[in-house]
């Protein structure tokens, strides 16, 4: 496993599992022991997931320390406010069981989320927080808020595969030293990406399947992955991405394949916008 650094010096892996669309108990709770047993150290959930027990569950189960774990969860547009925050980051520490977090996120830039973040600095300057960032926060917004707010972020989590591929967002992730990780790194299966014949032939050359190409070309990005899976076999085979390395051609040739949109949601739309207002969770 390799670590991205953050910019407190916080070593985080560079590959996680993700639990969206997982909110079933039991279903959540097994993929994630699976994920820990096959070797995952980096889990990521969110309120708005509606599976944040259920992972606490797996995680105590694990028997694996508190400290070797990287935990992730996420502040949604409801709970924006200061008050509102600081109320909805204890909830979640309390349905996952633990006595901090490893990272906690602004899910979506929307409803009051500079009140939102002055809460998670306060947090994290307490010791509750051991890093702080956002999710889809495009060049715009996180500009904005790293030329604004007292601490930067410290991770920008976005849409990021070969298909959508965000060159100019990564620059500017750079250019504020906020690490990128990537949502989606298998595109959700869309575009007929387990079937495209240039990873198809990428893959047939390295003895691998094109699930490792992609989330191995991430890494080499500079991109930490958090791809989400429920079946153990696919979870163990998509953490076996360590032993190779993509050559400089291939790199070049996946950069080809960028359609420079997403074909899973438009952030920039007003019907998105409307649609995750819309989004509510209940405590």
């Amino acid at each position: 496993m390799e670590f991205a650094t953050l910019k407190n010096g916080i070593k985080m892996p560079m590959e996680g599992f993700g639990v969206f669309q997982v909110p079933e108990v039991d279903v959540c709770e097994q993929a994630v022991s699976d994920a820990i047993a096959a070797g995952y150290r980096l889990i990521d959930t969110a309120a708005a997931y509606f599976n944040e027990e259920a992972v606490g569950a797996a995680i105590r189960k694990s028997g694996v320390p508190r400290e070797e774990l990287f935990i992730i969860t996420k502040l949604w547009i409801q709970n924006a406010g200061y008050e509102n925050a600081r109320k909805a980051f204890q909830t979640s520490l309390d349905k996952l069981g633990l006595d901090y977090l490893d990272l906690y996120l602004i899910h979506q830039p929307m409803n009051d989320y500079y009140s939102s973040w002055c809460a998670m600095e306060e947090l994290y300057e307490e010791g509750k927080i051991r890093a702080i960032g956002v999710c889809n926060f495009y060049p715009e917004r996180l500009a904005d808020l790293c030329v604004n707010a007292r601490i930067k972020p410290m991770i920008n989590q976005v849409e990021l595969h070969p298909f959508f591929q965000q060159a100019d967002a990564l620059e500017n992730m750079a250019e504020f030293g906020v690490v990128p990780e990537a949502w989606g790194p298998l595109a959700e299966g869309k575009h007929g990406i387990f079937t495209n014949e240039v990873l198809s032939s990428i893959a047939a050359k390295y003895g691998k399947t094109v699930a490792q190409v992609v989330l191995r070309w991430n890494t080499q990005c500079g991109v930490v992955i958090i791809p989400k899976l429920v079946h153990k076999e696919r979870i163990e085979k998509n953490l076996n991405i360590w032993d190779f390395t993509l050559s400089g051609e291939d790199m070049s040739v996946i950069a080809a394949l960028d359609l420079e949109h997403s074909e899973i949601i438009d952030h920039s739309a007003a019907e998105t916008a409307k649609w995750l207002n819309g989004w509510k969770i209940h405590d």
